[in-house]
């Protein structure tokens, strides 16, 4: 046999062995279709990968079935998933679940989440951002600030778990002017897809103010309104327990009640991100009215990982004793996950 015939034959052979991966399909109820990769569906809404518009959220109820060769977890409910080979096209509304036992047709609607499996903790979900900030003036004084802010949640089942870190120090000619540390680790048990009950505890340390120590533990119940791959928006209203340690070694000790609020928008196909957070306090003493802490920012994505942050913060208390009125803004770079 000629070279060259054998040569054709051995590449044709490799080129039939090589399996060709396909993308998922999804086919909308108004005729559309779309091919990518189907990176999440949660809370009614899928997450698709597309190869020209990036990622873009469809509305469960919008799509008519969809397909995968794709190894997905497929979850009804908060504890039971199932591992679903593949997904075939199945009647208005519904899928087919390829399973390598007895495929079996389920309602889109049904659906609470769908994903690929982790190697782990196989319905997980992990977000978050680390920003950093800093600012130096040179003039008749110095100035030296700087900070990085940690916030990030993960997901899994009914449980989802945030934890939140900042530390902010700053000098003026060499003297410290502040160095504070926060910390705050939130636990929610979701009882329905958007009822949900929260356990959070809060610790701040101050080497500068009289105010040294401060410790919070809460609980109540919250609401998502939304969480999908164009934002989440979340209020809770907790009961508080307060512990107050000053720099004298005094302590003071009381009950408050706080409506809390967690918002992000995602604009620009998730190029910028638009977002606020904060607390509305109300202690149970007569000594302070009421106690505000919130911030507002937006994010700039320069690639994949990076950005660019900008934010503006404001933490007011109202007492009888007088009022505290503080705002600061920043600019600084951050990564994402």
């Amino acid at each position: 046999m000629p070279i060259k015939t054998s040569r054709a034959l051995l590449s044709l052979a490799l080129t039939v062995s090589v399996p060709l991966v396909s993308a998922d399909t999804v086919w909308l109820k108004n005729g559309d279709k779309l091919t990518g990769t189907i990176l999440l569906l949660d809370s009614g809404k899928l997450l698709l990968r597309t190869e020209y518009a990036g990622s873009i959220t469809l509305d469960v109820k919008k799509i008519a079935t969809l397909e995968s060769e794709r190894e997905l977890l497929v979850k009804q409910d908060d504890f039971v998933g199932e591992h679903a080979k593949a997904l075939r096209p199945a009647g208005r509304g519904q899928v087919e679940l390829v399973n390598g036992v007895a495929p079996r047709i389920v309602e889109l609607s049904a659906i609470q989440q769908a994903m690929p499996p982790k190697p782990l903790v196989q319905d997980l979900t992990w977000t978050g951002n680390l920003d950093f900030s800093a600012d130096y003036k040179q003039a008749q004084n110095d100035i030296r600030d700087y900070r990085i802010d940690l916030g990030t949640k993960a997901r899994h089942g009914s449980w989802r778990h945030s934890i939140a870190a900042e530390y902010d120090h700053e000098t003026k000619d060499d003297e410290r002017k502040t160095d504070r540390v926060e910390l705050e680790y939130d636990i929610d048990r979701f009882i329905t897809r958007q009822f949900f009950w929260q356990g959070q505890l809060k610790y701040s340390h101050d080497r500068i103010e009289d105010l040294e120590t401060q410790r919070t533990a809460g609980t109540g119940p919250g609401y998502q309104f939304w969480d999908d791959g164009l934002g989440a928006f979340s209020v809770a209203a907790l009961f508080n327990r307060n512990d107050y340690v000053f720099a004298d070694g005094s302590s003071e000790h009381f009950n408050s009640a706080a409506m809390e609020w967690d918002y992000k928008r995602y604009l620009y196909g998730k190029s910028f991100e638009l977002y606020t957070q904060g607390e509305l306090g109300a202690p149970f003493t007569s000594e302070i009215d009421y106690v505000i802490d919130t911030e507002a920012g937006v994010r700039y994505k320069l690639n994949s990982w990076a950005a660019l942050a900008l934010k503006a913060e404001w933490d007011k208390v109202a007492s009888e004793h007088g009022d505290t009125n503080e705002r600061r803004y920043m600019i600084g770079l951050g990564v994402g996950w």
